[in-house]
């Protein structure tokens, strides 16, 4: 139980998790705008394209509410609300829109700034690593110079 809790405190203690949670709550306020443009100015655009209507309350009902004499409901109405799923579907593809221009974005700034890094460490000279074949071949010269020499 100590190594699970020193294993714990450790990886929360790491710089991952910190960050980990400021995406969240960050992703989460994101999601809350995007669903209000959604709610508040596309779908009511949409709703004013299609004729009128509100999208967000279109639906197919498949029975009528009941109601008592005094306006109580008896028994709920049983309906297919599909506008809110149009809704939801709009939603979900602006948020995976915005998070693919983002990451397009951060990848396109990635790149420009590691590729001048890598040129600039392919531009500097590189210690030559002798290899074994490189010694023979420097004994082999030498060798030949020796008999050159002796002749």
């Amino acid at each position: 139980m100590k190594k699970f809790i020193r294993e714990f405190r450790e990886f929360i203690s790491k710089g991952n998790v910190i960050d980990m949670a400021v995406a969240v709550v960050v992703g989460g306020a994101f999601s809350k705008i995007v669903s209000s443009l959604v709610n508040d100015i596309i779908m009511p655009l949409i709703g004013l394209i299609a004729g009128g209507t509100n999208v967000s309350e279109l639906k197919w009902v498949f029975s009528q509410a009941k109601l008592d004499e005094a306006g109580n409901v008896v028994t709920p109405e049983a309906a297919l609300t599909y506008g809110v799923f149009i809704q939801a579907v709009i939603d979900f593809l602006l948020i995976a829109l915005s998070i693919f221009v983002f990451l397009k974005v951060l990848l396109a700034l990635k790149s420009k700034i590691i590729k001048p890094k890598e040129a600039e460490e392919k531009t500097t000279p590189e210690e030559h690593k002798e290899t074994t074949e490189d010694i023979l071949a420097e004994i082999r010269e030498l060798i030949k110079k020796n008999n050159n020499s002796d002749k």
